[in-house]
């Protein structure tokens, strides 16, 4: 498959598009991703719990399950692959109602998060698990965000050209 003839989803995402996305559909990405694994959706979880002021703001944002490691060698990030996205279920329902319109990740969401994605117009994309170089090749900006404390584990804003996902669940 060329990845150049797959559909481009500009992030963040516009709702009436992500309407249009079918389960299955090969996408490739454009914008800005934010990372963020179990304890910055912790600590975002806690944040939004005590009405404080979050790190990023998560309307419409789409967020990258993914720890980079550092960058070498004059690279813009690490290595850059999907984890497991059934980590984040704990937290993702109350982010997708404030906002966050995708999430990335690898493997099952579970039925409430389904639910959310399906009530708030939101999408779950899948990225392809051991292709970490793949997505640090398309990574053409990074920036640290929030909880540096974390290491790789920290949010990172992401600007991505033709990352490769298939949509999950729309």
């Amino acid at each position: 498959m060329d990845i150049q003839s797959l559909r481009i989803l500009n992030l963040p995402a516009d709702r009436a598009e992500l309407k249009t996305l079918k389960q299955g559909e090969f996408v490739r990405l454009c914008g800005t991703v934010y990372t963020a694994r179990d304890q910055a959706h912790k600590r975002i979880a806690a944040a939004i719990a005590a009405g404080e002021r979050l790190p990023f703001d998560l309307n419409d944002a789409a967020i990258y399950y993914c720890g980079p490691t550092p960058a070498v060698n004059g690279q813009i990030i690490g290595s850059c692959g999907p984890t497991t996205s059934g980590r984040m279920d704990a937290y993702a329902p109350l982010l997708t109602e404030h906002g966050v319109s995708v999430t990335i990740g690898k493997g099952v969401r579970s039925p409430e998060v389904t639910a959310a994605i399906k009530k708030y117009g939101a999408a779950y994309l899948i990225a392809i698990g051991g292709a970490a170089a793949l997505y640090q090749a398309c990574v053409t900006a990074c920036e640290l965000v929030a909880f540096p404390d974390l290491g790789c584990e920290a949010v990172y804003r992401l600007t991505v050209k033709d990352f490769p996902a298939v949509v999950g669940i729309a």
